[in-house]
């Protein structure tokens, strides 16, 4: 569809005052590319439009030759709704969420539905410490309130409609809006495949933030030292020099920064840092975290300790990284894990949040969906995912959402040094959902790699939640709820060194009762096994296929070393819904090469008829034998339909 985007791109532009030179430059492309989005011969992607927006202070819909939505209904329509005060559900077209919308103006200007969390500006400010470090996992809202936080606080912007209404528009910490100085950075993309790409993508966002107060430091009334200061960092910021000369800038061009707004101003600075921890996260996937350890460290330490323009700090992240370097002498700092009542209800969603969005957008709340992502402990709060709610009240459909945006690779690099005490523990976590163990929260595990701080990774993560503190560091921990087990089977596959597609076709023979197929898939499983695979007992395999089977549980109850009958089965799997079949497998192994397999697997389906392990099942029954030697293995069943 033609448009006339390239003529309100122009104007825009103009009346901003940029050549086409800057524009190119602002949004970090070739003037050859700007000029072709002037001339109409090509059109920006919708990251680059946002971008155009952001730099020229329209709305994409007015750089189309539309009225902005939120400016043509403001008037009428009044603040978005909120969940605390939406009187019914709106039907209709009116509907809006804004799905990925992670800067806060954006969805506010929007009028898009928004869950208020601005009880959090409150906290904040009444918090007694200089610096706060809270720990989330990804997707829980850690971004969309630290820019809420900005929007607050920032004396460059104009943010009273924005909280009209809200929770904070009645709390006396009102006069503090927009009174401050801000620097607000988002580090949720620096993920650099090497170690000099993550430098370059650090300066440019430093850039970016210098890049907000040019018309300050260029009216003339900042003093003269201070003004040399930005703009030789600020020339250095825009040039991809050498290695040393981008380290020695970037490790203090926040401290300065923050050095320049005092003197401007006569305040001191709020410094906000969304998602500290994943230059660190990367670093140690990429394999160059010991080159880049130190530079990091360092650039947040100028920043943290003895800053005198700093006012307050706070920092976002998944866990606590670089303890010793950046942590230690700072006494003012307050670290809120998953684990602490500090800001338990500002991330994730009640479940009174959740009825209110649901009902908003038309969709039933029902107990699967308190089964699929419910199931969260912060502190004192039970919540919702609030990425797979809102994809959820989109979509309309029952699935997980929040597993393909984990972030699993520093987990997948803690899997393969961990020994037998972690898998005891891991695989009666995917057995019976829950598990005693101790965890470590004040430390990343790449700094102190034992089982504990892997836990406390897991936990951060929120691949796993608090069930029950029982003291010194202890926790019975489980798995928060469905959507996170469909998680669990790929970090099981590679645990087993196994492709997750092999695990899941031989269940789906199994479930539809393909049983020569689910023969081939099992014995082609053991094969596939890495060679150091300890297959040295009975329990060896009975533990593998369990941690396999636990993934069924949409179709299965799964149970293992249950008294049933007059003995102990080694697995049931108990039908949810017919016609799915009942199943119990039982497990036998050799030591002697010339053990017939076969007669061995008859032999486990002989035991489980004599021992009755079926006492409890009615409809159709596989009985299912499995004789293993080594990765050598013989499957044998029988179908029986009992009444």
């Amino acid at each position: 569809m033609k448009t006339k985007f390239h003529e309100y791109l122009t104007m825009f532009r103009k009346q901003k005052g940029f050549t086409q030179a800057q524009m190119a430059e602002k949004l970090e492309i070739s003037r050859s590319t700007y000029t072709n989005y002037e001339s109409g011969n090509r059109s920006p992607d919708l990251e680059g439009l946002e971008r155009i927006s952001e730099i020229l202070g329209c709305s994409m819909d007015e750089l189309f030759g539309r009225p902005p939505l939120w400016h043509a209904n403001r008037i009428s329509e009044g603040a978005a709704p909120y969940h605390v005060h939406v009187k019914a559900p709106q039907r209709g077209p009116g509907r809006r969420l804004a799905i990925g919308t992670q800067d806060f103006r954006k969805l506010r200007e929007r009028k898009a539905y928004y869950v208020d969390k601005t009880q959090m500006v409150e906290e904040f400010l009444e918090s007694w410490y200089e610096v706060t470090l809270i720990t989330r996992p990804r997707r829980f809202g850690k971004t969309l309130n630290m820019s809420m936080l900005a929007e607050f606080l920032d004396c460059t912007k104009d943010s009273a409609d924005l909280f009209a209404g809200t929770r904070v528009s009645g709390s006396y910490v009102m006069e503090e809006m927009n009174r401050h100085p801000v620097i607000f950075l988002s580090f949720l993309n620096v993920k650099g495949g090497s170690a000099e790409r993550m430098l370059d993508e650090l300066r440019i966002t430093l850039k970016r933030e210098y890049e907000r107060y040019l018309s300050v430091v260029n009216d003339g009334s900042l003093p003269a030292v201070h003004k040399s200061m930005f703009d030789s960092n600020y020339e250095r910021l825009c040039k991809a020099g050498s290695e040393e000369e981008k380290k020695g800038c970037i490790s203090r061009a926040i401290s300065e920064l923050c050095q320049v707004l005092e003197a401007y101003y006569g305040r001191k600075v709020y410094l906000l840092l969304d998602e500290y921890d994943t230059p660190f996260i990367a670093a140690n996937a990429k394999g160059y975290y010991g080159e880049m350890r130190d530079f990091l460290a360092e650039m947040l330490t100028s920043s943290l300790k003895g800053n005198p323009s700093l006012e307050r700090a706070l920092l976002t992240g998944i866990q606590r990284v670089a303890k010793e370097n950046i942590f230690s002498d700072l006494n003012n700092l307050i670290v809120c894990t998953v684990k602490d009542p500090e800001y338990s209800d500002c991330f994730g969603f009640t479940e009174e949040e959740t009825q209110r969005l649901l009902d908003y957008c038309g969709v039933d709340f029902t107990e699967e969906v308190r089964t699929m992502y419910d199931g969260y402990q912060f502190g004192t709060a039970d919540v919702y995912n609030p990425w797979s709610v809102s994809c959820y009240a989109a979509r309309k459909e029952l699935e997980p959402y929040w597993v393909n945006t984990s972030e699993n690779s520093i987990i997948k690099n803690a899997f393969e040094q961990r020994g037998e005490s972690f898998a005891a523990k891991y695989n009666e976590l995917i057995e019976k959902g829950a598990v005693d163990t101790r965890v470590e929260l004040s430390v990343s595990y790449y700094e102190e790699p034992d089982d504990a701080s892997l836990w406390g990774l897991l936990l951060n993560a929120g691949m796993i939640t608090i069930q029950e503190e029982m003291g010194d560091k202890n926790c019975r921990l489980r798995i928060p709820n469905y959507e996170v087990r469909e998680a669990f089977q790929g970090l099981t596959a590679f645990y087993l060194k196994l492709e997750d597609g092999y695990i899941s076709d031989m269940l789906s023979c199994l479930r539809t009762e393909a049983m020569e197929k689910f023969a081939e898939q099992y014995q082609r499983i053991l094969l596939r096994l890495p060679s150091y695979y300890d297959l040295k007992s009975e329990n060896s395999y009975h533990m593998m296929m369990l941690g396999m089977c636990a993934f069924m549980y949409r179709y299965y109850d799964v149970k293992s070393n249950r008294e049933g009958g007059i003995g102990r089965s080694d697995i049931l799997l108990y039908a949810k819904k017919r016609p799915l079949p009942h199943m119990i497998l039982e497990f036998k192994y050799t030591k002697d090469e010339g053990e017939d397999l076969e007669e061995l697997a008859l032999e486990a389906i002989g035991q489980i008829k004599d021992k009755k392990y079926d006492a409890e099942m009615t409809g159709v029954v596989y009985y299912i034998g499995l004789a293993h030697f080594g990765k050598a293995a013989q499957v044998k069943w029988e179908k029986r339909v009992i009444n």
